[in-house]
Order: C-alpha cells, then sequence, then structure tokens
C-alpha cells in the first residue's frame, strides 16, 4: 500500500501494526492477566453518589460466568442477542459474555419505541433480550411478535451499595422510571445468573472473521441495517486506536466514557479501547447536566476523553469552567460530527489537553482517519488515514480516482471495513467494491494526504440547479462570535426548488438578529450559499451521542409545507 502520508504520523506512530489472531475476548483476557487487581470500570449512576468499582479479575470472572448461564439457557455460537443497556457495568460483561460463545451482539438504541424496536428484533433474528428494568414495558409490547424467547433484565442501580441503591429507586419512582420485573419462567436476572453460574463455559472455537456485532446504521443508503463487524474488524480498530494515542501507558490511564456504548464509537473508542489498554474505564448512563461529566472529570482524573463536538462545546460554555479541575485531561478524539476549530481551541486552554477531529462509520467498526495529536493537524480536515488504512477520493459519476485538491467521493480500505450488511448483498455490494468501502461522503485530499469533509452526498442542496455544501456554511455561521451551535439544511422553495436555512443557538447571553447573521455571511459565502433564512433554537436535536440529526429539522420542514405539526 502506497501511504505516503504516514510522513506526517507523529513520532513513535508505525505505519503498520501486527494484529495477532484474536478475538475479542481474547483483549480482555490479556489486560485481566496483565492487570488483574487494577480497576476496569467504574460507575457513577450519579455524579452526587459513590461510584462502583469492578476491577480486571472480577470483570473477566462475570463475563466468563455470564457466559456459562447463557449456554445454560441454550444460547450457541451464531446467536443474536440483543444488548438495550445504558453504559453501566452490565453492558461490558453481557457483550464479553456472549461472545466467549460465539453469539452475536446486536446494539439495541435504549431510547427505541416499541415500533422501532419491533423491527430491529424482527431484522436481526434476535431470540434473547438483555436491558434495563425499565426497558421492560416496551419489550411487553411486542415481544410476542418477535422470535425473543429470552429475556435477562438488570437494574442500573444494582452495582451501587446500600443505601445508596434505595435512594437511586426513590429518584426514579419520583420520575416514573421504577420498573420492578419479576423472574419469570423465561425472564432472568442477570445479576442472579451470574451469582448461581460457575466461571467455565464451554469452549468455544471463535475465528477472527466470525461476525461479533451487528451495529445498526443508516449507512450510505438511509435505510436502517445491520452492518455486520467481526472480531478481526473490532480488535483492528481497537489496535489502530492504541497504536494513534502514541503517548497512552497501559495500565495508567483513565478513560471518560460519556458516549453510549450502544453506538459503535462509544463501543470501540471507549470501552474497547479503555480495556484493551487496561484503563480505568469511567461510566455515566447519561452524559447531561453537562456539570455531571465535568465533575466526574474531576473526581476521577480521567487523561482519555473521546466525545463529540456537543460535549466539548457544553463544558466551553459553562460559565463556571474554572472552578473545575479538569487539568487531568490530556487525549481527546472527536468524532460524528465536524468540530469547529474554536472548540477545540477553547477547550485545550481550559484543559491543556490536546483534542483532535477524527472520522468513521459504523462501517469501518468505526475509526478510518484522524489528525494527529501532538503533530501536525489541519483546519476543517478529518485528518489522515490511520495505519494499514487506505484513502481515495473518486470521481462520483465515473469512480475514476482523482488527484489531489479535486472533490469527490470518499473510499477506504484496511482490516477495520466490515463483512457487509446482514440480509442486504445487493446494498454490500453497492457500498462495498473490491474491497473499498464507498463512504457516501463528498471529500478532497490535500498534497500532503490530509482529508476534508466537504459534505455528505445525501445532504447536498440543490438550490436553483447549484450545489451548496452544508458544512461549508455552517463553518462560516460558526465563525460569527455570537453562535454557539450551527447546523444548515435544505428546505423546499417553490422558486428555487430549495434553499439554505441554518438553524442557530446562540452563546449565554447573545444578541443577535437574523438579518444580522445572514449580512454576515455575505461577507465569507457566494451569494447563492448564504442562507435565505435563520431560525434561532434553544437547541438543536440530537442523538444519543450528541450527533446533530439534520434529518429531524428536514422532516419539520417537510411537515410544515405539508401544513402537518411534525411528530416530537
Amino acid at each position: 500500500m502506497d501511504a505516503p502520508w504516514t510522513r506526517f504520523y507523529e513520532e513513535g506512530v508505525p505505519a503498520s501494526i501486527e494484529y495477532p489472531e484474536w478475538s475479542l475476548p481474547d483483549l480482555l483476557d490479556h489486560s485481566a492477566s496483565t492487570f488483574p487487581d487494577q480497576t476496569a470500570l467504574t460507575f457513577f449512576v450519579d455524579p452526587k453518589l459513590p461510584p462502583s468499582h469492578m476491577s480486571y479479575r472480577a470483570l473477566r470472572d462475570a463475563t466468563l460466568r455470564f457466559a456459562t448461564a447463557l449456554h445454560q439457557l441454550g444460547v450457541r455460537k451464531g446467536d443474536r442477542v440483543a444488548i438495550m443497556l445504558p453504559n453501566c457495568p452490565e453492558f461490558p460483561v453481557a457483550f464479553f459474555g456472549l461472545l466467549r460463545l460465539g453469539a452475536v451482539a446486536v446494539n439495541t438504541n435504549p431510547l427505541y419505541v416499541p415500533r422501532e424496536l419491533k423491527s430491529q428484533l424482527e431484522d436481526s433474528g434476535a431470540e434473547t433480550i438483555i436491558l434495563l428494568d425499565q426497558f421492560f414495558p416496551r419489550l411487553r409490547e411486542i415481544r410476542h411478535l418477535t422470535r425473543v424467547k429470552r429475556v435477562i433484565v438488570t437494574d442500573v442501580a444494582g452495582s451501587i451499595r446500600f443505601p445508596f441503591r434505595q435512594l437511586v429507586h426513590l429518584v426514579q419512582r419520583k420520575h416514573g422510571e421504577y420498573v420492578r420485573v419479576k423472574p419469570e419462567a423465561d425472564v432472568f436476572s442477570l445479576k442472579q445468573l451470574v451469582a448461581k453460574h460457575p466461571p467455565s463455559p464451554p469452549r468455544v472455537e471463535i475465528a477472527p472473521d466470525d461476525v461479533a456485532l451487528f451495529q445498526y446504521t443508516g449507512g450510505t443508503t438511509g435505510t436502517p441495517k445491520a452492518a455486520m463487524l467481526s472480531h478481526r474488524n473490532l480488535v483492528a480498530n481497537t489496535l489502530q486506536l492504541r497504536a494513534w494515542f502514541v503517548k497512552a501507558e497501559d495500565g495508567k490511564e483513565v478513560v471518560m466514557a460519556a458516549i453510549p456504548f450502544f453506538h459503535v464509537y462509544g463501543m470501540t473508542v471507549c470501552m474497547i479501547f479503555g480495556l484493551a489498554a487496561g484503563a480505568n474505564v469511567v461510566m455515566v448512563p447519561r452524559p447531561k447536566p453537562i456539570e455531571g461529566v465535568m465533575k466526574v472529570i474531576q473526581k476521577t482524573r480521567a487523561s482519555i476523553f473521546p466525545g463529540v463536538p456537543t460535549l466539548y462545546t457544553a463544558i466551553n460554555h459553562r460559565p463556571n469552567v474554572k472552578q473545575y479541575a479538569l487539568g487531568s485531561v490530556k487525549l481527546c478524539l472527536s468524532g460524528a460530527a465536524p468540530l469547529p476549530m474554536e472548540v477545540a481551541e477553547t477547550f485545550e486552554r481550559i484543559t491543556g489537553g490536546r483534542l483532535v477531529e477524527g472520522y468513521g462509520m459504523t462501517e469501518s467498526s468505526p475509526v478510518a482517519t484522524a489528525n494527529p495529536l501532538f503533530g501536525k493537524r489541519k483546519v476543517g480536515s478529518i485528518g489522515l488515514p490511520v495505519p494499514d488504512t487506505d484513502a481515495k477520493i473518486v470521481h462520483l459519476e465515473t469512480g475514476a480516482t482523482l488527484p489531489p485538491g479535486e472533490e469527490g467521493e470518499l473510499a477506504v480500505k484496511g482490516p477495520q471495513v466490515m463483512l457487509g450488511y446482514w440480509n442486504r448483498p445487493d446494498e454490500t455490494a453497492q457500498t462495498i467494491r473490491d474491497g473499498w468501502l464507498h463512504t457516501g461522503d463528498v471529500a478532497k485530499v490535500d498534497d500532503e494526504g490530509y482529508i476534508s469533509i466537504v459534505d455528505r452526498k445525501k445532504d447536498m442542496i440543490a438550490a436553483s440547479g447549484l450545489k451548496v455544501l452544508p458544512r461549508e456554511v455552517e463553518e462560516v455561521l460558526f465563525m460569527h462570535p455570537m453562535v454557539k451551535e450551527a447546523v444548515v439544511a435544505g428546505v423546499p422553495d417553490s422558486y428555487r426548488g430549495e434553499t439554505v436555512k441554518g438553524y442557530v443557538v446562540l452563546k449565554d447571553g447573545a444578541s443577535l438578529s437574523a438579518d444580522e447573521l445572514i449580512r454576515f455571511c455575505r461577507i465569507h459565502l457566494a451569494a447563492f450559499k448564504v442562507p435565505t433564512s435563520i431560525e434561532f433554537r434553544d437547541d438543536l436535536p440530537k442523538s444519543m451521542i450528541g450527533k446533530v440529526l439534520r434529518r429531524v429539522l428536514v422532516e419539520e420542514e417537510a411537515a410544515k409545507a405539508a401544513g402537518k405539526v411534525p411528530k416530537a
């Protein structure tokens, strides 16, 4: 592989890595044998309450016991097991436990309504689900329409010691979130299963190319489908990250896990990477309010903080940020959305750490590129391909490879690229061609190999026949000193077909009119790219990991145009 960009890697990052023929449980076993008595997991159900802790020895033991229990219940190699949990100790116990049997984890968003849950359970064919007790009523509503045979429940306060567990239950009752699920013939307690089964599951041969995870994604076509990620894919991406974080020290880091494990970014960059590095993985089930995250960073002396731009932005704009000791943070990789340079530089002034933008997709496990943490980084760039990853820009119509400076579709190739989509051979063939993952993102590369995402092909706005790339407009909106958050979308227009609309959240106490902001955009953008309207909002719609949901805004506009009230 010709990889001229490797000359811009920071010192110590290799161009290529040796990958052991390991399964994911092998990564955990290696850390448990190297750091048996060190803390693997720290869990804050609430920053105001004492956390619970689990050592590497105890975590490995729990995964073995849970694997034994699952086998006794009838789970076998290749079976799909849904995990519908927030960040809590039971997540890695369930994940690594089921993988020891060669079963396939199906990450399931805890926010799913019954209809969405039914659709995913049907598509994956999962016969077992592990979920939080308060989610049980949603499952019960649609379970008879699925193939689910076994339900395993747990309590988010289950690992919190008395009397604080009771305090959590009181709060849950106050907010109507407390649900007590009684064991039945096919409904089991995760805690009881782990307690009563020995750490001696049957040995199952797991090949690196066996499927480990179904991670649902809209992919490059927008239709929800399961990306099949193998043990090799996830082990490789974990080791690529470990190589990129060249200044991290095995057994000495504290990883702040404020993004959910059910999202592939949180799973790989926080959970799997953290455990593979022998780190203390600090979990919070909810990153709101942001003061809770700041308190946990301060209490645990977190050193590695993967996140999304909205997390860092929220910290930057807290008026009392100086009251928190955040100087322990040294390495941060931002993903899932563009990272404005102003956000990165402000966060670095606050913490003294380094915050850089990376890029990836569910289909690439997810990390494909990143800016060097202590090397050369470029404004608006997603950086360089990580070790053993190739990248190219191809023509949007012909597929021909384009030279530096020209815009086309980004394609990547590497050991982290998925096996394909579950039960969707046509879409797999459309997305992976000759080993290249076609991302659906419009990008360009410069002479040094640094890649810049111009925009998603599907997000491009066609205004009077001219293509407008939302990210370009958003970067200008972020340049205004009064703007805290901004996103741009194409909205229906009777004359232009589509026109550009900006959705903006102002900084606390700021005052700005739409006309003033539009005039500012005219200084920095061609006329056809300037937003024709600005909507100021208190907040923007976001996913569980804090990614701004442009599609929700587009759906709102479509509903308005049709004279309908959009659904909440």
